[in-house]
């Protein structure tokens, strides 16, 4: 593991240290840790929308489609 050292303004501070003396955390950088960890997983959850949006219109979710499904499960299973 590295190290990076970072300023924060003195009310930032006190935040942090309020999150780490709730008990949700052990230390400041476990905070910051699970903080970029959730911005990480916030950006994947983005590309996999925009991915969703770029590969065109949907289609309903309904009884047929279910039904088509199965079909294409059942056709793959005898291959």
């Amino acid at each position: 593991m590295t190290t990076m050292n970072i300023s924060l303004p003195e009310p930032l501070k006190r935040f942090v240290d309020a999150q780490v003396e709730g008990g949700s955390y052990g230390t400041s950088s476990e905070y910051i840790r699970s903080l970029i960890r959730r911005e990480q997983e916030l950006d994947v959850l983005r590309e996999k929308l925009l991915d969703g949006m770029r590969s065109g219109p949907g289609r309903p979710i309904d009884d047929a489609y279910f039904e088509d499904l199965r079909q294409r499960i059942k056709a793959n299973a005898k291959r």
